[in-house]
């Protein structure tokens, strides 16, 4: 039985990267997922220390100022990755040298100026994120402090961007990969040492320091591969013809991760806003528990995305549509299984390995399962819409279920806590994924396409 069923799996996996292009995105991912998943063991070993040195209370302070960070940094900033991947993989198509470049160098610039502007954000607003959400004003200065994270990533967004249209997957996945590794062993060193909250801050801040470093440097050598060593003296005035369509583009992508982080980025705050760090404590561990679910499927977007606005591009409609079956058949296998796994074994991975403190997590992984499964079938929802030319439709949901969700956040979270937390997360991805998979069939017939 054992025997049959492998080769069915490898029957199936055959099928599946039978097709170029499919190929093609499956090459690319795996070299995010083959160093993606080494850094993922490596960030849960990490998690696993840093969760026993802490404890549940500041371990809860810890993802607080984590995603505090990072909220206000998507808050003030916008996501050139995709702006530079669709704009740059049109002109590439067309062999324009001129205005690839200008493209990748506004949004350098963009992206430049609003880091610094996010930054400035963090540290006037530090004294508030630390009396609300961590309820201890001596944490401000850890506030600012980690917030420095964000003038070290200040052109990574574009870097990455850039790597991915020209299919330097490798590189980026080598650039998680060491500080990744660079993290866990400054962390292994504050644990044995018995260090602290501001130890463990640090080392999150020096790996992801030296990870950005080689990224960007990765990205500026591939531009002057591409377009030669003055590459960056081009002149952006010769894109004021489509400035109006790159505004739209740039303006609708952030809005989007603008309600994100009402909707999904800030979970670890509205619960320790509104309840503890303990609980707190809790739901970052289920989170990341249920992370291992998107494991090998966050690296599909990011490879599926270049390749579905290239067939755009060229109006090969069939084709992305292909694309789309054939990773949802992947992902779905995969996640299939690591739900059973962890619906089985979580409990007793809980409590052996972060110890019986932490299994009040377990409830909330189960509610957490049932969204991620879902959103994970249909991970091409969002880079499909993007390469239709349509990034103001997801943004547009996005607002409509997270008015509803921040109003059932405030009814429920102050009373149930954690819990109505994840079920209200589980909630938003199966109505939001179903609702764009309508729009993007609505947009196939429109093509020719049959549904």
């Amino acid at each position: 039985m054992r025997k049959s069923l492998h080769a069915f799996l490898n029957g199936l996996f055959e099928r599946l990267i039978e097709n170029p292009l499919f190929r093609r995105v499956i090459k690319n991912s795996s070299y995010l997922f083959s160093t993606t998943g080494i850094s993922a063991a490596l960030s849960m070993l990490q998690g696993i220390l840093v969760a026993r040195l802490l404890g549940v209370e500041k371990f809860g302070m810890l993802g607080t100022i984590i995603t505090f960070t990072s909220v206000i940094n998507k808050l003030a900033s916008f996501r050139m990755s995709e702006l530079v991947i669709k704009y740059v993989g049109q002109y590439s198509e067309k062999k324009d040298q001129e205005n690839s470049s200008a493209i990748y160098k506004i949004s350098v610039i963009v992206e430049f100026f609003t880091s610094l502007v996010a930054y400035c954000i963090i540290f006037f607003v530090a004294p508030i994120g630390a009396f609300y959400f961590t309820k201890d004003p001596n944490t401000t200065l850890f506030f600012r402090i980690y917030g420095l994270i964000i003038l070290s990533n200040m052109i990574v967004e574009s870097s990455t961007g850039l790597l991915q249209i020209f299919d330097r997957f490798q590189r980026i996945a080598l650039a998680q990969l060491g500080g990744s590794v660079f993290t866990l062993t400054t962390i292994i060193i504050i644990y044995m040492m018995k260090g602290g909250l501001f130890g463990v801050l640090l080392a999150y801040i020096v790996g992801k320091t030296l990870s950005a470093f080689w990224l960007s440097g990765s990205a500026f050598l591939e531009a002057t591969k591409q377009w030669g060593k003055k590459w960056w003296k081009v002149s952006t005035r010769r894109l004021q013809p489509q400035m109006k369509e790159l505004v739209h583009f740039a303006f609708h992508t952030n809005i989007s991760a603008t309600i994100s982080l009402f909707t999904k980025d800030s979970e670890i705050l509205w619960v320790s806003l509104f309840r503890s760090n303990t609980e707190a404590g809790y739901y970052k561990l289920a989170l990341a528990l249920a992370n291992v679910v998107q494991l090998p499927i966050n690296p599909l977007p990011q490879a599926t995305y270049p390749e579905l606005s290239r067939q755009a591009a060229l109006k090969k409609w069939g084709n992305m549509r292909y694309i789309m079956r054939q990773g949802s058949i992947l992902a779905g296998i995969y996640s299939l299984i690591a739900t059973i796994l962890l619906v089985i074994f979580g409990r007793s991975i809980i409590s052996i390995v972060y110890s019986s403190e932490y299994l009040p997590a377990y409830p909330a992984l189960i509610i957490l399962l049932c969204g991620y499964f879902i959103t994970n079938i249909f991970y091409w929802r969002r880079p499909v819409l993007l390469s239709l030319g349509h990034p103001e439709f997801p943004a547009k949901v996005n607002a409509i279920l997270a008015s509803v969700k921040i109003v059932a956040v405030i009814l429920f979270v102050p009373t149930y806590g954690y819990l109505a937390s994840a079920l209200l997360l589980s909630s938003f991805y199966w109505v939001g994924s179903f609702i764009n998979i309508i729009k993007i069939n609505a947009l196939m017939k429109q093509q020719g396409e049959e549904t």
